[in-house]
This record gives structure tokens, sequence and C-alpha cells, in this order.
């Protein structure tokens, strides 16, 4: 494990290689069987909320009939998530070459929002549990096979692929202490 301020991080954050490689998992991460969506905070729902007007112009009609139906949430405060389709795709989900995208974060790259996605699917494989201290932990899943392959290959690290959302979460003074304890662990 480690620490930065009152992060508690597992290591293999510190090691891993990974950069997304769409073309081969289909945006998996955005389609997992399981029934829950993305984790949200209680603000992300609001932002969601106020991006579904811009994002679901590149919905199929499917979506929009489950989002007029059960809406784009479930859960209560504190554990709300996104909602699926057959406890599957994410509500926002729209296919382009058969490939699982983000509606929001299409809006938001078109500019017609200034709120990315959820921090949850922007920090993903990382995922963040409450507690006494807040732990960032790694989801190793079967469908970023490739992922890992490619940074592999390319020789990404993990926590440099995901800088942009660890900084959105957490700063960049402290971004910055992380990667280094990453590096000093990584002999760079």
């Amino acid at each position: 494990m480690l620490k930065i301020g009152e992060i508690v991080i597992d290591e293999d954050i510190a090691y891993e290689r990974f950069t997304c490689n769409l073309s081969d998992c289909k945006g998996a991460c955005c389609t997992l069987y399981g029934g829950r969506g993305a984790p949200l905070s209680d603000a992300e729902v609001e932002e969601l909320q106020c991006a579904l007007p811009f994002a679901r112009q590149y919905l199929n009609e499917q979506h929009l009939l489950a989002i007029r139906q059960n809406g784009i949430v479930e859960g209560v405060s504190g554990y709300y998530a996104t909602a699926c389709i057959e406890s599957r795709a994410c509500v926002f989900v729209y296919y382009e070459n058969e490939i699982a995208r983000c509606s929001v974060e299409r809006a938001f790259l078109e500019g017609l929002i200034s709120w990315r996605k959820p921090l949850s699917c922007h920090l993903f494989p990382v995922r963040i549990s409450p507690g006494t201290s807040e732990r960032m932990r790694y989801e190793k899943i079967s469908e970023c096979f490739m992922a890992r392959k490619s940074g592999n290959a390319q020789n990404i690290q993990l926590y440099d692929f995901l800088s942009s959302a660890i900084i959105r979460k957490y700063g960049q003074d402290w971004y910055d202490q992380f990667r280094k304890e990453c590096e000093s662990r990584n002999n760079v």
C-alpha cells in the first residue's frame, strides 16, 4: 500500500502499465454486466441532469425510452449510480462502429457542456472506496487485457494514463507527490 496524505493507494497502481484500446474492448467498461452503472456522488447526479439535454441527442431510442421510464440514476443519496439497460449498458452509452461511448463525454468534447463525465468513469479502472481514509483501488478486469498489453508495449504507466482524472479528483500537487512516489518505486 501507498499513502499520500490521507489517501491509501493499492500498490498495483504504481506498477501497472495501461492505455485504453477501444478497438479491442469495444468500450466494455460502459457495458459491464452487473446491474449497476457508474458510481456517482450526490453532486454528480445534478451534473448528469444538467448534461442530459445535450447528451440525449446521441442516444438511440432504446436508451431514451429507458431514461423516460426509469430515469438516469438509481440508488439513494450516498449510493447513486447511473441507470443501466438490462443490467448492462449505462443509459448514457451510444454506439459508434460497435464501440460503446459516453454521450456525456461527447457533449463535453463538442463544447456543449463544461462537465466531462462522472469521476468514476474518468478514473476507470481505478475506483475510489470511501472509509475512514479514501482508498484508490485497481480493478483488474479481463476486458482490459488489451489495455494492459498496449500499456506494456507503449510503456505507459496507469498513473500517467489517468493523470487528468487523478488531478481532477485530488489536485496537481497531490498528483505530483503520488507520481514521484510511483516513480521511486519503479526506479525511474
